[in-house]
């Protein structure tokens, strides 16, 4: 049995509203289900309310597509029609949404797009700010050190934990939308002390000087450490935003990376000694041009050379990452036979407009998508995919069905574009 704070009692009895109750009862069996003994306060979640079934089949749970009644079905597991009156903890939307201007070319076409701009309107009404990416950060959702927050979406979960050092588990639809209406969420797992010290250590044996590197590091080392954490060691560099983000999609889509240690770099590790608690290690890794090869093997499969799709921006693009991509770009013409996806936040993307990089891509026939995921769109599983995210590579044969892919740098990924062949190599 949980312990309950007196505000905790009032919601679960129904004392603040029966949207509250539902999702005090639904907290309080997952604390329960987690081993946890009580819950602790957070003002800072992110949800995945995109994340709901095929239209068809929400159809025939609710006909009407009541979206109050859509949000207590499948997110928060009740059968009574629970009208939110408005969250208690600053919350802000995941990435899984869909850009309303390209319905044709996201899964489910113009019913799945038009009930996502339902939901998006949903979470204006309820207090939920509305960003629309996988990436918070990049939109000033930036919590503290120390922080306890409720967020979902795998890469950012290690970001928040590793880079920000706030303090979050990977939250599913349910358990961060009970989260946000209570302002509660289980003390467990990242959120305790004597789970955040480094278990493995990592030595790293190379320059590390391009995203592509941390993106092999990150997808080697998730293959091997599994639910532990790692401490990497010897960095020669001090790893950019970009960087950074590669390691934190990388870690977690070839393992459960939740957190992770770089010994003079992120905020829990000042030293080796105090990143592991001078606790004994599981196990010492190598990270040197052998695991790298090793990575980038395992990252591509295509059985051809043509390419079809070239997909950017998983996670969400920097604006560094959009103004490099525009100069790649400025004068040149996508092949007639390539369509090349890119996605960024909402935030990046009205600054990308303003200073033309939208144009840019745009003019040589990419697309720059908002509020969306690779993941979502709707492709030809016999095409040949390119793209610069270890974690697509990953993700998409399961959610798509495409299993031809290529795996590079941004500049081979946009010669590809150019060209609709592949001929990048490990360099």
């Amino acid at each position: 049995m949980i312990s309950l704070s007196p505000d905790e009692k009032e919601m679960l009895a129904g004392n603040q509203g029966l949207d509250k109750k539902r999702a005090m009862e639904l907290l309080v069996k997952y604390t329960e289900a987690l081993g946890a003994r009580k819950l602790v306060n957070t003002n800072n979640v992110t949800v995945i309310l995109g994340a709901i079934p095929d239209v068809g089949i929400i159809r025939k749970i609710v006909p009407t597509l009541d979206v109050d009644e859509i949000a207590s079905k499948f997110f928060l597991d009740s059968d009574d029609r629970v009208v939110v009156s408005r969250v208690k903890a600053f919350t802000t939307t995941n990435a899984y949404f869909y850009d309303q201007r390209y319905p044709d070319l996201q899964r489910g076409g113009k019913e799945a797009t038009e009930l996502s701009k339902q939901i998006a309107d949903y979470c204006a009404r309820i207090g939920i700010v509305h960003l629309s990416t996988c990436t918070p950060y990049q939109s000033g959702n930036i919590p503290t050190k120390g922080e306890h927050c409720a967020w979902t979406e795998s890469s950012a979960i290690a970001y928040c934990n590793a880079i920000l050092g706030a303090r979050t588990n990977i939250e599913g639809v349910q358990s961060s939308f009970a989260s946000a209406i209570t302002g509660k969420t289980p003390l467990w797992g990242m959120h305790l002390d004597e789970n955040r010290y480094g278990k493995v250590s990592v030595k790293i044996e190379l320059s590390m000087d391009n995203i592509q590197d941390w993106y092999l590091m990150g997808y080697y080392v998730g293959m091997h450490v599994g639910l532990d954490i790692p401490v990497y060691v010897n960095s020669k560099r001090t790893p950019n935003l970009n960087m950074l983000m590669a390691l934190c999609a990388a870690g977690i889509s070839s393992g459960s990376i939740v957190m992770f240690h770089i010994v003079g770099v992120t905020p829990e590790a000042p030293t080796f000694e105090i990143a592991t608690g001078n606790r004994k290690l599981v196990k010492s890794l190598n990270f040197g041009e052998r695991e790298r090869r090793v990575a980038y093997e395992k990252l591509n499969h295509a059985s051809r050379g043509d390419v079809d799709i070239v997909m950017l921006g998983c996670p969400h693009y920097s604006l560094e990452r959009l103004s490099s991509v525009s100069e790649l770009l400025k004068g040149k013409r996508i092949h007639p036979n390539v369509a090349l996806y890119i996605t960024t936040c909402r935030t990046n993307k009205y600054v990308a407009d303003g200073l033309g990089f939208t144009e840019t891509i745009t003019k040589a026939g990419g697309i720059l998508f908002e509020d969306s995921c690779g993941t979502l769109f709707d492709v030809d599983r016999s095409k040949v995919l390119a793209t610069d995210s270890a974690k697509l590579v990953h993700y998409v044969p399961g959610m798509t069905g495409l299993k031809n892919i290529w795996f590079g740098p941004t500049e081979q990924c946009i010669e590809a574009a150019i060209t609709g062949k592949w001929r990048g190599e490990l360099t």
